[in-house]
C-alpha cells in the first residue's frame, strides 16, 4: 500500500507524492522555550518522532526540521519576572527540553534552527513583503502584513477573510490599516531586547520566524508542515500568507496537525490546576508507558490524559513484555527481513494509511497472542516471532527495555511503598523454602501478601517470576 495522509489544507486524505522522488522535506513547529515542556508538547513530539521513524523504516530519505522559538513576548515576560537575561532563560529551557526528549527516546531532528540565529533571513523576508506592498511600516517601528492583499487568506483554517473582518475588534487609536493585519516586526520599547532593522530597533513577530526558518532550511516549497492542534489559525494561516507572498510559490504541499491533549476531558490549563509537565509524568511512569499512551490513539484524535488511561497503557505494555520475558536473548530483525509476514504487512498498511498507530498496535497484539500460543510447542518459531515483535516495536520507540526489569518495576519509575526488588526476592525465597518444608499455609500466605501489595507471582518449571500489577 502506498502512503496516504490527511491534509489539513484540503480536509481529506490524499496520496502522498513528494517533490523529489524518495525524499521528504518536513518542518514541524517546535517549542517556545519559556517554560518546561508539558504533556501537550509530548503529544506533538512523539507523534512526529514515530512518523519519522516509520518513514525512514520504509526507505524514505527524511529531512526533518523542527525549530526552536527563542525570542517571543512570553519569553521576554518570563525573563523579566525571573530577573534574568532572556538568553539565560532560553538556554536553560532548551537544555531541559533536550533532557525530556532524551528521556522519552525522541530522536533529534536533522536541523533544529533557532529564531535568533536567523534574524537576517527574517529581515530579508519582511523587506520583500514591504517592497511588494504586502506589508507596511507604521510610525512606531512596527511592520504589519496586509491580509487584504492575499485573497486566499483563510484557506488552511477554512475561514472567510470577510468573516474575520466582521468579527475583529477595532481598538481606538489602532495603528493597523485593517484589524486582521498581523505583526511581522515589532518596534522595541526603551530597554527591550532588540535587533536593528530598516524600520528601527525591534524584534520579529512569531509567525514570520517560522516562514523564514522553514524556507531557509527546506526551500520555498516543501512537502510536509506539521504542528499542534492550536496552530492552523492563526499561526500556520499567517505562515502561508507571508511565505507565498514573499516567494510567489506554493509554501507547503501537505499540512499535518496532531490532536489536542485534554486532562480528564478538560482543556489543560495552569489556572485549572491540571497542567502536567513531561517531568511530572516521568516521575511516576516509565517513559515507554508515556509513549505508548500517546500513540495508542490516532495522532489526529484528541486524547484524554488521566490516571486510568495511563494505567491502561501500562497494562498494554505489560502484555508485550510478558510475552518477551522468556526470550531476553532474542534480537530484533530488520524490517526488510519481515517482508511477506502477515503481521508486518498489516503494520505497514496501517501506518501507510495516515499513520494509524492504533491499527498498527492491533497487529502487534495479534502477534503477541500467537507468540504465547506457539511458544508452548515450537520454540524456534516463537523466537522468530519475538524478533519480529521487537522490530515493529522499534518503529514506535517501545519494547526496548529489559522485560524483566520493566515487569518487576510495574512500569513505575520507583517503588512507592518500600517493597523493593530485594524484599520481594527474599519473600519468594522464603516461600520456596516453605513449600520445600510442606508449609503450604506460609507459602500461600506469602503469595497473598504480595498480591495484596500489587505483586503477582508466576510459577513455572523454570522457577518463580514476579511482576507488579
Amino acid at each position: 500500500m502506498t502512503l496516504h495522509l490527511y491534509n489539513t489544507l484540503t480536509r481529506k486524505k490524499e496520496f502522498f507524492k513528494p517533490s523529489t522522488p524518495g525524499k521528504i522535506n518536513m518542518y514541524v513547529c517546535g517549542i517556545t522555550v519559556y517554560d518546561l515542556c508539558h504533556i501537550g508538547h509530548a503529544r506533538v513530539l512523539v507523534a512526529f518522532d514515530v512518523i519519522t521513524r516509520f518513514l525512514r523504516s520504509q526507505g524514505w530519505d527524511v529531512n526533518y526540521v523542527r525549530n526552536i522559538t527563542d525570542i517571543d513576548d512570553k519569553i521576554l515576560n518570563r525573563a523579566d519576572e525571573n530577573g534574568e537575561l532572556f538568553s539565560d532563560l532560553t538556554d536553560r529551557m532548551i537544555d531541559a527540553m533536550h533532557e525530556d526528549e532524551k528521556a522519552l527516546d525522541i530522536l533529534p531532528p536533522d536541523i533544529e534552527p533557532r529564531a535568533t540565529a536567523h534574524m537576517d533571513d527574517i529581515l530579508d523576508m519582511v523587506e520583500i513583503l514591504v517592497d511588494n506592498h504586502y506589508a507596511y511600516a507604521t510610525d512606531n517601528g512596527d511592520v504589519y502584513y496586509r491580509v487584504s492583499r492575499f485573497p486566499e487568506y483563510g484557506k488552511l483554517s477554512n475561514r472567510n477573510p470577510e468573516d474575520l473582518l466582521a468579527g475583529a475588534r477595532v481598538e481606538v487609536g489602532d495603528i493597523k490599516e485593517d484589524p486582521r493585519d498581523f505583526a511581522l516586526w515589532k518596534g522595541a520599547k526603551p530597554g527591550e531586547v532588540s535587533w536593528e532593522s530598516p524600520w528601527g530597533a525591534g524584534r520579529p513577530g512569531w509567525h514570520i520566524e517560522c516562514s523564514a526558518m522553514s524556507t531557509c532550511c527546506l526551500g520555498n516549497t516543501f512537502d510536509i508542515h506539521g504542528g499542534g492542534p492550536d496552530l492552523p489559525f492563526p499561526h500556520h494561516e499567517n505562515e502561508i500568507a507571508q511565505s507565498e507572498a514573499a516567494t510567489g510559490k506554493k509554501y507547503v504541499n501537505y499540512w499535518m496537525h496532531a490532536g489536542a491533549v485534554r486532562v480528564d476531558n478538560e482543556k489543560m490549563s495552569k489556572s485549572l490546576g491540571n497542567f502536567f509537565t513531561i517531568r511530572d509524568v516521568l516521575q511516576k511512569y516509565h517513559p515507554e508507558i508515556v509513549r505508548y499512551f500517546l500513540l495508542s490513539s490516532h495522532y489526529r484524535s484528541p486524547i484524554s490524559y488521566s490516571e486510568d488511561n495511563l494505567l491502561e497503557a501500562k497494562n498494554g505494555l505489560e502484555r508485550f513484555y510478558t510475552a518477551l520475558r522468556p526470550f531476553a536473548d532474542v534480537k530484533a530483525v530488520t524490517l526488510d527481513e519481515l517482508k511477506g509476514s502477515e503481521y508486518h504487512q498489516r503494520f505497514v498498511d496501517a501506518m501507510n494509511d495516515d499513520f494509524n498507530t492504533r491499527e498498527a498496535l492491533a497487529a502487534m497484539y495479534d502477534l503477541v497472542r500467537d507468540i504465547n500460543t506457539i511458544a508452548k510447542t515450537d520454540d524456534d518459531k516463537a523466537r522468530a516471532l519475538v524478533a519480529e515483535l521487537k522490530a515493529l516495536g522499534a518503529v514506535f520507540g517501545i519494547l526496548g527495555a529489559d522485560a524483566e526489569a520493566f515487569l518487576q518495576g510495574g512500569g513505575l519509575t520507583e517503588s512507592t511503598d518500600g517493597l523493593t526488588a530485594e524484599v520481594i526476592e527474599g519473600l519468594i525465597e522464603e516461600r520456596a523454602t516453605a513449600k520445600k518444608n510442606s508449609d503450604f499455609d506460609r507459602a500461600d500466605g506469602i503469595r497473598k501478601e504480595l498480591l495484596a501489595r500489587g505483586v503477582v507471582l508466576e510459577d513455572s518449571r523454570e522457577g518463580t517470576t514476579w511482576r507488579r500489577e
